[in-house]
C-alpha cells in the first residue's frame, strides 16, 4: 500500500511540476511559493487539500516559521535538494522523491536550497481547516 501511495504521489507531483516550469527560474537566493490548488474535502467538512509549491534559486531559503495550527502537511522534493529542520530535530537533506511532513504545530527552522548553484523545488500537500487562510507564519525577530 505504502508504494502505491508512493507511486501515486511521484505521478501527481511528476505532473503537476511540468506546470510550473515554464515559468522563469527563481533568483539566486530568492524564494517562491504558489499555491497550486485548493480543494474542499468533501467526506471531512470543513477540512481542505491544499497544494503549495516552493521553489528555491540557488542558495534560495524560507524564514523559520510556523504554519496554520491544523495544518498537516506532506512535503516532496521534486528538483534539486532541499535542506529541512523540524522542531529540535536535526537538520537533514531531503533530495529528489524524498519526503518529509509536518504535524500540526511543529516550527520549521530550516527551509532551504541545499545547493549554492543548482535551483530546488518542492511540493507540500497541506490537510487544514476551510476557514485557515494564512498556511504560514514567518517567526517574529
Amino acid at each position: 500500500m505504502f508504494r502505491t501511495i508512493l507511486l501515486g504521489t511521484f505521478l501527481a507531483v511528476s505532473s503537476v511540476s511540468a506546470v510550473p516550469a515554464m515559468a522563469a527560474d527563481v533568483a539566486r537566493g530568492e524564494a517562491r511559493v504558489t499555491t497550486i490548488f485548493d480543494n474542499p474535502l468533501p467526506s471531512v467538512p470543513g477540512k481542505s487539500l491544499r497544494g503549495v509549491l516552493v521553489e528555491y534559486g540557488p542558495g534560495g531559503s524560507s524564514p523559520s516559521h510556523t504554519h496554520a495550527a491544523s495544518a498537516f502537511i506532506t512535503a516532496t522534493v521534486i528538483r534539486g535538494a532541499v535542506r529541512s529542520r523540524i522542531n529540535d530535530g536535526p537538520e537533514k537533506i531531503f533530495r529528489v522523491g524524498e519526503s518529509f511532513v509536518e504535524l500540526p504545530g511543529d516550527h520549521h527552522g530550516v527551509s532551504a536550497n541545499a545547493s549554492n548553484v543548482e535551483p530546488s523545488k518542492l511540493l507540500a500537500v497541506f490537510v487544514v481547516d476551510t476557514k485557515d487562510t494564512e498556511l504560514t507564519t514567518p517567526d517574529q525577530t
